[in-house]
């Protein structure tokens, strides 16, 4: 029997949100996507990958939320010099014992930030990508669990492609979403400016602590989704793929010019498992027990952007894959 949430146990888990919301507020001036998809992601149990130019706070806005919640905190600055072990740890052989003892790295922490993650080579790139999809990392010849919650944020440079490493579509799905960091404001950057640079000496309280944590992943497995959503979900990410059965929508002709001819490879289903668990916690935001499609339509763009593969006529049409998703959600009926 599945386990009912009350109206008192959504409101606390609003406020917690709402709570996180303002602190983060404090010192990260707008981003409000990225701040609800940081929020989203930890309570989803989902990483995140972050792409914008540098000096729009996206390391202030993972190190203050680390703050907020009280989690450990480790920032990777990844470059093609690091070693696997530098992120995963090693062996030390330690000469007065004769023993080999264990030198834990930086991934075992609460919140890792990888930063500049394509800058790193594919070994260093698949050791943190193992530990995020296996929760774990073997050093020698014993396997260690890491930190619950275990959280990555890893961030990119979209600008600058010389000494870069390009994550494979099969390790980028291994991304719950992918935020895509804008500049600013006038307004926003007037209050950065003014800030002259010490926004994180701003004091923020701890607002989202262990407890608050597990009352919002228990709300949201208790959030129902009714079929026809779960159906809608399905379709979303079916149309994506090129073998997608073009007789069961009306409107092929269309959805096959639009969409079908610019992919080379859709989303899995995963991808579906990610729109439902988004969507879930988007409704816990608004404070109800059950999804909307509004909920879903929300989260597409930061949950399958990075799961498709466009092919050179997009590129030559300058389609990007946000210009797909948003042809998607206009053309699947909604329930």
């Amino acid at each position: 029997m599945e386990k009912m949430i009350t109206k008192a146990e959504l409101d606390e888990c609003a406020q917690y949100i709402n709570s996180c919301r303002e602190e983060l507020s404090k010192r990260v001036i707008g981003q409000k996507e990225v701040v609800d998809g940081i929020i989203t992601a930890l309570i989803a149990g989902g990483h995140v990958l972050l792409e914008g130019v540098p000096g729009l706070a996206k390391t202030l806005a993972v190190r203050t939320f680390a703050e907020i919640s009280g989690l450990d905190f480790k920032r990777i600055q990844f470059t093609p010099d690091v070693l696997p072990a530098d992120v995963t740890g090693t062996l030390i052989y330690e000469q007065s014992t004769g023993k080999f003892s264990v030198r834990k790295g930086p991934v075992f922490s609460n919140v890792v930030l990888a930063d500049e993650i394509n800058r790193a080579p594919a070994k260093v790139q698949s050791a943190l990508l193992e530990a995020m999809a296996e929760n774990s990392v073997t050093i020698g010849e014993t396997t260690y669990k890491l930190p619950s919650p275990f959280f990555v944020l890893a961030t990119q440079n979209p600008i600058e492609q010389e000494g870069t490493y390009n994550l494979p579509e099969a390790e980028l799905d291994r991304f719950l979403l992918k935020l895509i960091v804008n500049y600013p404001s006038l307004e926003e950057e007037f209050a950065i400016v003014k800030t002259e640079g010490k926004a994180s000496e701003i004091p923020v309280k701890k607002v989202f602590n262990e407890h608050a944590f597990e009352k919002c992943r228990q709300a949201v497995e208790a959030i129902t989704v009714d079929e026809k959503i779960l159906s809608y979900i399905v379709s979303l990410v079916s149309v994506t793929r090129p073998d997608f059965d073009r007789k069961a929508d009306r409107r092929s002709a269309t959805t096959k010019n639009d969409i079908q001819r610019y992919i080379s490879f859709g989303a899995s289903p995963r991808a579906g498992i990610a729109l439902l668990k988004c969507a879930k916690v988007v409704a816990l935001f608004s404070g109800r027990s059950f999804v909307f499609p509004e909920d879903v339509k929300s989260v597409a763009k930061q949950v399958l952007r990075h799961r498709l593969v466009l092919n050179y006529e997009a590129a030559a049409d300058q389609v990007t894959a946000d210009d797909i998703i948003e042809k998607i959600l206009d053309l699947m009926p909604v329930p």
